[in-house]
């Protein structure tokens, strides 16, 4: 059973027996995304370290493209 057919399976029970609908599968995972950097920021601010820009430094660090090129 893949998660759209339980989703319509526990939709179904819960129609049933007058309970509220569960959420959509997907429905809140920018939220939660967005819950967790929050999350991340606020540690990395009370740890003194800077809050914005970490992974995507780190990323543009190990790119091949941000590497300078041997010319000649």
């Amino acid at each position: 059973m893949d998660i759209t057919q339980q989703y319509l399976l526990d939709t179904y029970r819960a129609r049933q027996h007058g309970e509220p609908v569960p959420p959509a599968p997907g429905s809140r995972d920018l939220q939660v995304v967005r819950a967790w950097r929050d999350r991340r920021r606020f540690r990395a601010v009370l740890a003194g370290r800077p809050a914005t820009g970490r992974l995507r430094r780190a990323l543009r660090r190990r790119s091949p493209s941000a590497r300078p090129r041997a010319t000649g």
